[in-house]
């Protein structure tokens, strides 16, 4: 099992280029496994497909994650030959994770998607998208799109690219063994993943499929002081029978305790994500390489 830690942003990543740029070298530098990028229309955080270009353009190692992209709302054609694109001039180390994006009026209406026809639209396009990697011309008559010899130039480097989704609810445990290449759930605790995993790999089963025993992740949050209010608060609306702290290590001794117990059942990819933006990106990642990328194997 080949252990590899990356590093995400959520939607704090800094947009200036004075602090964006040097952020990316400083993980290129320490040899973090991968960056990721998450989307969000309303915040400060860049359009992660932009992000991750630039980011590109700076490393030569450095693999590139969104956590996640938002699907439902984009013209799968069109995101086909993004991720090609970006895929191709990275020299294949795209590594997209999607989903359904925030349950967020806002942010649904920056997309026009209705919450209830998410699912669905998912559902149609992930498929699509795949077929357009790999098919010289596409055909496709679907609720939504309709096809005609489609296709898609250039290919990506990847063959094929990897497509990852995330979630804990039944249904997101039962689509990603139905049409995920991975599972990168968040805000979970070790035992979550443990109990998730079977129910991923019977959908996979049901669907023909089966899932790369690599590919068993988790974004996993930590924090350096008290966990920010907000934060906390969320956690004990959404999971009241447990502490802030089992889903959002204290301190880089407690994260690496933490994504060691993930290794333990089985999990081997994980995004560590900052809450906060520290005053200096340098001291802040060194010493976290110093705590958790000995896990790496």
């Amino acid at each position: 099992m080949k252990v590899r830690i990356g590093l995400g942003l959520g939607t704090r990543t800094p947009t200036n280029d004075d602090r964006f740029g040097p952020f990316v070298d400083h993980l290129e530098r320490l040899r973090f496994d991968s960056l990721w990028l998450s989307e969000r229309v309303t915040g400060e955080a860049p359009d992660p497909l932009i992000g991750l270009a630039v980011a590109a353009g700076r490393t030569r190692r450095l693999k590139l994650g969104t956590a996640v992209l938002v699907l439902p709302g984009r013209n799968p054609v069109l995101l086909a030959k993004e991720l090609a694109s970006l895929d191709r001039l990275s020299g294949g180390r795209l590594l997209p994770a999607v989903g359904l994006g925030a349950v967020d009026p806002r942010e649904q209406q920056a997309f026009g998607v209705e919450r209830s026809e998410r699912a669905g639209w998912l559902d149609e396009a992930l498929p699509l998208v795949r077929r357009l990697w790999a098919e010289d011309a596409v055909d496709h008559d679907g609720p939504r799109w309709h096809l005609r010899g489609a296709s898609v130039l250039p290919r990506p480097v990847q063959q094929p690219i990897e497509l990852w989704l995330g979630g804990i609810a039944p249904s997101e445990l039962r689509r990603a063994g139905r049409l995920g290449d991975g599972w990168l759930p968040s805000f979970v605790t070790p035992a979550d993943c443990a109990a998730g995993r079977p129910v991923v790999e019977e959908a996979a089963a049901r669907a023909g499929r089966a899932i790369d025993p690599e590919h068993w992740g988790a974004l996993v949050p930590y924090s350096l002081g008290p966990v920010p209010d907000g934060i906390a608060a969320f956690i004990r609306a959404r999971r009241p029978d447990l502490e802030p702290t089992d889903l959002v290590p204290v301190g880089f001794d407690a994260l690496r305790s933490h994504l060691g117990a993930f290794v333990d059942v089985g999990f081997s990819k994980f995004v560590v994500l900052p809450l906060a933006e520290p005053a200096e990106w340098g001291a802040h990642l060194a010493e976290l390489a110093a705590a958790v990328l000995p896990l790496e194997t």
